[in-house]
């Protein structure tokens, strides 16, 4: 049985984590991080690693809020 495929994010998520399913030429591409905008159709989410991944709004397929990460062993 498959999921729905739903975008439940909007610009007013700005500063939350999110995650991000989008069509490329070779499939798709997921990224999860913090989406830091959202203006004039592109999204910029910073991955955990601080890379910033930019997406178009159109190519998104499926996104959504989720719980911040948790806390990798051995930091604080």
């Amino acid at each position: 049985m498959a999921g729905r495929l739903v975008i439940a994010v909007t610009p007013a998520d700005i500063g939350a984590r999110i995650t991000t399913r989008r069509r490329v030429p070779e499939g798709f591409r997921d990224a999860v991080g913090i989406l830091e905008s959202w203006s004039g159709g592109m999204l910029s989410l910073r991955k955990r690693d601080g890379t910033l991944v930019e997406i178009d709004e159109d190519s998104l397929v499926a996104a959504r809020v989720v719980p911040a990460a948790p806390p990798r062993p051995g930091r604080r």
